[in-house]
């Protein structure tokens, strides 16, 4: 399975332009477009969403994934092999989540250039053909890189900050919600927001955070938006609170 996740956005022709390349090189691999709007070029907040993510897919799923604000820089392009499933994109940190949160790890640098390589468009040259040639058991032009500096090494293990807002208006942070002590509420747009199981625990209309389908700490109103309600956007500061103090 071909499992693309990019910034893209979810209308022109690019993700398009993409797909072409996996279907020439990888006829009949189903190809699932997980996430067309990651967050505008940020490899951060993305890298925790993907992490989040990943494990519900099949091993030997191959993700496409392609956030790279620094298209064609000097930034190493990598393949990650994470407890079975396959990453590839750039060395900007959109993968660091995954690789610190699996038993097994294993980076490749993509050595291979295909002739006539865009300067701005990797996903496509680049990134695509590797994806589809990963599909096929094709391995040529990857060098192991057996201890890689990984950008985004440094990142903090939970991510106190939304870094989704989804169709509904809900605010996906990057924050385990294991991570957070039973009880606590979190402070979001500067608004206390108690935790609550289901949306229709709280009344309509008021705001509340609970663990969301992918084990993330998401912050929803319930029959509302999150995102007006709060005044929250991708980057907005979010902190877990007990009493009156927010814990750092």
């Amino acid at each position: 399975m071909l499992v693309l996740v990019t910034d893209f956005g979810l209308a022109g022709p690019y993700t398009g332009q993409m797909e072409v390349v996996l279907h020439q090189e990888a006829p009949g691999i189903p190809q699932v477009d997980l996430l067309a709007d990651a967050p505008v070029f940020d490899p951060r907040s993305t890298s925790y969403l993907l992490a989040a993510y990943a494990d519900s897919f099949p091993l030997d799923s191959v993700f496409l994934v392609v956030v790279d604000p620094g298209v064609g820089t000097h930034r190493p392009a990598v393949v990650l092999r994470a407890d079975g499933r396959w990453f590839v994109g750039p060395d900007n940190g959109v993968l660091v989540m995954v690789a610190r949160r699996a038993r097994t790890v294993h980076w490749w640098r993509i050595d291979w250039r295909p002739p006539g390589l865009s300067a701005s468009f990797h996903g496509r040259d680049l990134f695509a053909p590797v994806a589809a040639a990963l599909t096929r058991g094709d391995m040529r032009g990857l060098v192991d890189i057996p201890k890689p500096a990984m950008a985004g090494a440094d990142w903090d293990e939970e991510l106190k900050a939304v870094v989704y807002i989804d169709h509904y208006g809900n605010a996906i942070t990057g924050m385990r919600a294991r991570a957070i002590p039973d009880g606590v509420a979190l402070r979001a747009g500067g608004t206390r927001v108690e935790t609550a199981r289901v949306f229709a625990d709280v009344p309509a209309g008021r705001p509340l955070w609970y663990e969301n389908s992918n084990g993330l700490a998401e912050i929803a109103v319930n029959q509302g938006r999150a995102d007006e309600a709060l005044g929250l956007a991708p980057g907005s500061a979010v902190t877990p609170i007990v009493g009156d103090n927010t814990l750092s």
